[in-house]
């Protein structure tokens, strides 16, 4: 256990902010699925753009890597770019 009490604040705020990163990774991943099982084009390029904002927040909140955010963003304008 902590005895500083800078050191007691430090793990409150950590656990604050570990929850709030595991809800925000947590909606993209649910947004990213939702897009890949549409089966329509033009409701995919609706939620194309939001899922892009979200996982670009979350790389820049280095929540994800900036990498693997750009790889998804990839393989889902793929994916909606096959849709027919």
């Amino acid at each position: 256990m902590a005895n500083h009490k800078s050191a007691l604040k430090r793990i409150r705020q950590s656990a604050v902010r570990r929850l709030r990163n595991r809800y925000q990774y947590k909606t993209t991943r649910t947004m990213i699925k939702r897009l890949r099982n549409t089966t329509s084009k033009s409701e995919a390029t609706v939620m194309m753009p939001k899922v892009f904002s979200l996982l670009d927040r979350l790389a820049k909140r280095n929540i994800i890597h900036k990498n693997k955010a750009s790889n998804q963003k990839s393989k889902l304008a793929r994916f909606v770019n096959k849709l027919g």
